[in-house]
């Protein structure tokens, strides 16, 4: 898959608490395909990562939740992790920044209880998605189709459940976002 992402240029929305292996891994395949990829956070140097029952290791903030712009993203990552969803869908302006890859047509990724910021942001509305068990309801209720599978795709999302699907989720992920524009080699006025 090596160039397959090419020029594009990816957005990883998370803070602390993010679930390590889903921030590091796919944004490592990313990498490896191609894309450059930026951490934005609601924080500023360093976000802490969460290692299944214990803090894991630090990751730099590339770009400030603040001062990202999402239209010079092709594509989002959302990686999850209880505590970093929780908060983020909590902050009006993480809110706002998922919700522009989806009223611009780009592709999004989530992962384990990323799929929280696609309820907070509405998307998840007629879409069959998957994620960690425990947001089936809360996926039901904003509208959508919740399933138990390691990776579905549906239309511009691709979503998976836990740490063990990262393999398919990565390869789905890749494949999407190999469709996606290159947003932030347009020229605005």
């Amino acid at each position: 898959m090596a160039n397959t992402l090419q020029g594009k240029k990816i957005a990883i929305l998370a803070t602390d608490g993010f679930e390590q292996s889903e921030l590091i891994k796919p944004r490592q395949a990313l990498q490896d395909a191609g894309a450059q990829t930026q951490v934005v956070s609601p924080k500023d140097g360093k976000i802490k990562g969460w290692s299944m029952k214990q803090w894991g290791e630090e990751v730099p903030v590339d770009v400030a939740l603040k001062s990202a712009d999402p239209a010079s993203f092709d594509a989002l990552l959302l990686p999850g992790g209880v505590m970093n969803p929780d908060q983020l869908r909590m902050i009006p302006e993480a809110v706002s920044f998922v919700k522009h890859f989806f009223s611009a047509g780009k592709p999004v990724a989530a992962i384990c209880h990323g799929p929280w910021m696609l309820v907070e942001t509405d998307a998840v509305r007629g879409r069959t998605v998957t994620s960690w068990p425990s947001l089936k309801t809360d996926i039901k209720n904003a509208g959508g189709n919740w399933v138990d599978k390691e990776v579905v795709h549906d239309n511009q999302v691709v979503t998976s459940r836990k740490p063990d699907d990262i393999p398919a989720f990565n390869r789905e992920m890749i494949a999407l976002f190999g469709q996606a524009g290159g947003a932030h080699l347009k020229k605005t006025a």
